[in-house]
């Protein structure tokens, strides 16, 4: 028979954390809300910065000629990899360096990894991923500032010549329920083929050459910064599924724990009626 003052111990420790889930889940909703408003605001301005990047580098003998467009034989390759700082948000940490790990193998050329996120950096450091820069504790509402760093390591490194080819890693999110793990070539860029019918005759002031070495940086800034806040709201939409199913699997045990001690109580309840009743014959 379990005992039954372990049993109702266990009752008040799993009611415990089922509380604390509970405020978990609703902190995360919270944030999720707003992540998921900063990310899908973000992708019209990604979109269209797209757009007119294509057209200027559709331009004869223009976009050939800057360096984030220049494309030459891969020796080496740099990977951005943006992780959430913390975890208890589901299977997305994992889904996201199983990702890496698999790019890593793939690759025939050595990998640099530029690592954005507290998750991803214990794991390039665990397996011993050649880790060229990392970046923590972005918070939950980083600014654009608050990116530039890491974008400009990423335009001096194949400025430089010291990548011939950057890939961004992020959580894309698709709705609250699903999160996909991305790897997205980020330079050299390639700009978005327009349709024919969509392609329009710009003037462009002081002119194409200028626009386009203006735009390219401000295009990878955009990139990376859109996938950090992608990678939020998807860090957001999984910890609260997470702590909502663990919420769930902490009341169902709560259930299973009280049938035990109501049996447990029952049980011993009825071996103290058989002990009284017993004496009582004996005393008869």
């Amino acid at each position: 028979m379990p005992d039954i003052r372990k049993v109702r111990r266990r009752i008040k420790g799993v009611q415990n954390i089922a509380k604390i889930t509970r405020a978990m889940e609703m902190i995360a909703a919270s944030k999720m809300r707003k992540a998921q408003e900063r990310g899908l605001a973000g992708r019209p301005y990604a979109a269209k910065i797209e757009q007119v990047i294509a057209d200027l580098a559709a331009l004869p003998d223009i976009g050939l000629q800057h360096p984030l467009l220049q494309r030459r034989p891969v020796e080496k390759i740099e990977v951005v990899h943006i992780t959430p700082d913390r975890g208890l948000c589901g299977g997305l940490n994992s889904n996201l360096n199983r990702k890496l790990a698999a790019f890593i193998i793939e690759q025939k050329k050595p990998v640099r990894v530029v690592s954005v996120g507290r998750k991803g950096r214990d794991f390039a450091a665990r397996y011993g991923c050649d880790m060229c820069a990392e970046f923590i504790n972005l918070g939950d509402r980083p600014g654009l500032l608050d990116t530039l760093p890491i974008s400009h390591i990423v335009i001096d490194d194949y400025t430089n010549g010291v990548a011939d080819m950057v890939y961004i890693s992020y959580a894309q999110f698709v709705s609250t329920m699903v999160q996909k793990p991305v790897m997205k070539q980020l330079l050299p860029v390639e700009p978005a083929v327009i349709p024919g019918g969509e392609n329009v005759d710009y003037i462009y002031e002081p002119g194409a050459e200028a626009v386009l070495g203006a735009l390219l940086p401000r295009f990878v800034e955009m990139e990376i910064y859109h996938a950090i806040m992608e990678s939020i709201a998807s860090e957001q939409s999984a910890r609260m599924v997470a702590m909502r199913n663990a919420t769930d699997s902490a009341q169902d045990f709560i259930g299973d724990l009280t049938l035990l001690y109501n049996k447990a109580r029952q049980e011993a309840i009825t071996k103290e009626l058989l002990d009284i009743a017993g004496g009582v014959a004996a005393l008869e």
